[in-house]
């Protein structure tokens, strides 16, 4: 007999191939297709769109389940969103797909602020250097990189987890129908033009449960629920321009903010490209206010409209370069020789967003959302654009998932699914912060800042730079914090919650905030580990029990949390909820000195502290009482109790969660 052997079967080659995130169970039927029929269409493959199809995918909606259908014939080659917030990047880290954006991207991890000169100098001179991000974030910087290639690693990173006519490109959606009487499964017809290579377009339809436009401001999924963009849109014109740039301004490889007495500009560097030049944008913006008096003929708001579109075609790649030299004085800048702008535009600023994101069918169920632009624009100033709105996807993808494939707890079948229902909640609120922070800053942004002089009327530099600090937790979306509803319990008197101390926007574990990543050793192999990539966006509840410093008392309240959890965990589906424990001992112990399920549930998701910092000081949790936290599948934590109290974690999740 040989030493050594080699056989193959299909484990064996599995065991060769990169590791893959495991479906969620399903415990619904799948109903029976006759290829037109699909479980959710989305509509749309830009970054909210594509976001989607793949965290769908991921869960466990994939094959013929799942269809996106985008008029573009391919990925975006040039100009609109590039950056990326640290929230974002903590959400690509947990799929395993940030390597490339935080390696290749470029990092901005402080900002020049630039204002006129003082002293009766003319010009423009650095007032002041400021961190990009203000509050604690596993990645403190922002990154830019080309859109179309994040859109590159979605696509890529799905074409593992669906087959590769998922997505369906030149497909225009043009309306939908509900008939929940005759096709109470697959109740939405969606209709569609094919757009053939020589122009012409075939008529198609495709029936499904779910629908959710990703399609951009101009949404037609939103039009076709009636819905509208309602707000404001200002009288400031801003041209924008990707390029190598030719200048001696010093912090061109800066996120800069400049103000002159000739206007502003934003500053963004860019990444690296092939030709290993460096590319720049710019934002720029055109003097004066749009005249609404220009054309008498018409309204009022005609009258606006007309002028701001005449105003925005005045706004040529010469003009953009006049008006930056004008503000950037002393210095120069220009696109270097050899090569060519990227991508150039005008816009106008304007703040709106539509009531609803969502729309319920006559049989009680919301089936149909709106993700992304198709539900909420403003100006790119905050850099928000595609943030946001592959947020919006993140909180929607997960609840979707759960819902059609029976994890949700419903009262009665085909009831209404409450879990399903809090996105709109909490996206529309969102949303609306996201407005208003976008209107004060992009006001001020818009605005001239003086020189120091008391003569000079207008915004301060100290007025400018509070709004961008006090706003860095919203921006880097490490901030938010969802509002009280079924899937957040808000700390009460009650003796049986948890109130933790310190600041949540620092860490302090608080119910409808994220869990701030730290740094912890895990206890089987004694190596050092990050929280949050032992958290993974699979879709799953996270059942994270802080043990108290009794943890090897048989009879203390750790032990018995311990057990009680582990009786949670396996009263729902398996594969539905990840046990995680953390302690606080110093010295080394054996696992025959706690609970057994622990071993059995959580061997490789138990964790003790390190040396460079203490995760019950940063979660605002005291080592003598320890804590139970039920974090979402979002990473947002849903409730939090004392140890002597996992019947409230039991309740909490027995109202989201079906059982066995």
């Amino acid at each position: 007999m040989p030493v050594f052997e080699e056989t193959s079967d299909a484990r064996r080659d599995l065991r060769i191939l990169p590791s893959r995130a495991l479906p969620l169970p399903r415990f619904s039927p799948k109903t029976s297709t006759t290829g037109d029929e699909r479980e959710v269409v989305v509509i749309g493959a830009g970054p909210s769109g594509l976001f989607l199809t793949l965290l769908l995918a991921r869960y466990g909606i994939s094959g013929s389940s799942l269809l996106c259908l985008d008029s573009k014939p391919g990925t975006l080659k040039a100009g609109q969103a590039d950056g990326l917030q640290p929230r974002t990047l903590e959400v690509l880290q947990s799929l395993g797909i940030a390597s490339e954006i935080i390696a290749e991207g470029c990092h901005m991890e402080e900002v020049a602020f630039w204002n006129p000169a003082a002293d009766g100098k003319s010009g423009i001179e650095r007032t002041s250097f400021v961190p990009d991000v203000n509050v604690p974030a596993r990645f403190p910087f922002e990154v830019t990189i080309h859109q179309g290639r994040i859109e590159r690693i979605l696509q890529e990173n799905l074409s593992v987890y669906a087959p590769e006519d998922t997505i369906r490109r030149s497909h225009h959606f043009l309306d939908y129908t509900v008939d929940t009487v005759n096709h109470p499964e697959y109740p939405i017809l969606v209709n569609y033009e094919h757009e053939l290579e020589d122009g012409s377009r075939v008529p198609g339809s495709v029936r499904t449960k779910y629908l959710v436009g990703g399609d951009g401001a101009r949404s037609k999924v939103r039009k076709s629920m009636g819905l509208s963009l309602e707000g404001e849109t200002s009288d400031h014109i801003w041209g924008v321009c990707d390029f190598v740039a030719d200048t001696d301004f010093p912090d061109i490889r800066n996120r800069s903010a400049v103000h002159s007495e000739a206007g502003s500009i934003m500053v963004i560097p860019r990444e690296q490209i092939a030709t290993g030049e460096y590319l720049t944008r710019l934002y720029v913006q055109v003097p004066g206010d749009v005249d609404a008096k220009t054309d008498r003929t018409t309204t009022t708001e005609d009258e606006k409209k007309n002028a701001s579109k005449k105003k925005r075609a005045e706004v040529t790649l010469e003009y953009i370069f006049q008006q930056a030299n004008a503000v950037f004085a002393p210095y120069k800048i220009k696109v270097r020789e050899g090569t060519a702008p990227d991508w150039y535009a005008a816009y106008q600023i304007g703040q709106r967003m539509t009531p609803k994101f969502s729309s319920r069918t006559s049989d009680g169920v919301d089936r149909v959302f709106i993700v992304g632009d198709a539900c909420h624009t403003h100006s790119p100033k905050a850099g928000q654009g595609m943030n946001v709105s592959m947020m919006d996807s993140y909180n929607l993808s997960w609840k979707l998932a759960h819902s059609i494939l029976g994890l949700s707890l419903k009262a009665a079948k085909d009831s209404a699914d409450t879990v399903l229902e809090t996105f709109e909640l909490e996206r529309v609120d969102t949303a609306r912060q996201l407005i208003e922070f976008d209107t004060k800053f992009s006001h001020m942004f818009s605005g001239k800042i003086g020189s120091g002089d008391s003569s000079t009327a207008g915004l301060t530099h100290d007025e400018f730079l509070k709004v961008f600090r006090d706003g860095s937790g919203f921006t880097s979306g490490c901030g938010l914090e969802y509002k009280p509803s079924k899937l957040v319990r808000a700390a009460k008197s009650s003796q049986d919650m948890v109130i933790s101390t310190g600041d949540p926007l620092y860490g302090a574990l608080t119910p409808g905030r994220r869990v701030l990543n730290v740094e912890l050793k895990r206890f089987a192999d004694n190596t050092t580990r990050q929280l949050q990539d032992e958290l993974p966006s699979n879709g799953r509840y996270r059942l994270l029990v802080l043990t108290s410093t009794n943890l090897l008392d048989p009879s203390g309240y750790s032990q018995k949390a311990l057990k009680a959890c582990a009786d949670i965990v396996e009263s729902h589906p398996a594969g539905s909820i990840d046990l995680v424990v953390l302690h606080p001992i110093k010295d080394r112990f054996e696992w025959t000195q706690i609970p057994s399920d622990v071993k059995k549930l959580a061997e490789m998701r138990t964790y003790g502290l390190t040396k460079k910092e203490d995760a019950y000081d940063v979660y605002g949790i005291s080592r003598g009482e320890g804590a139970v936290a039920v974090v979402r599948p979002d990473g947002y934590v849903g409730v939090l109790c004392r140890l002597s109290a996992p019947g409230i974690a039991e309740d909490y999740l027995g109202g989201c969660l079906v059982t066995v």
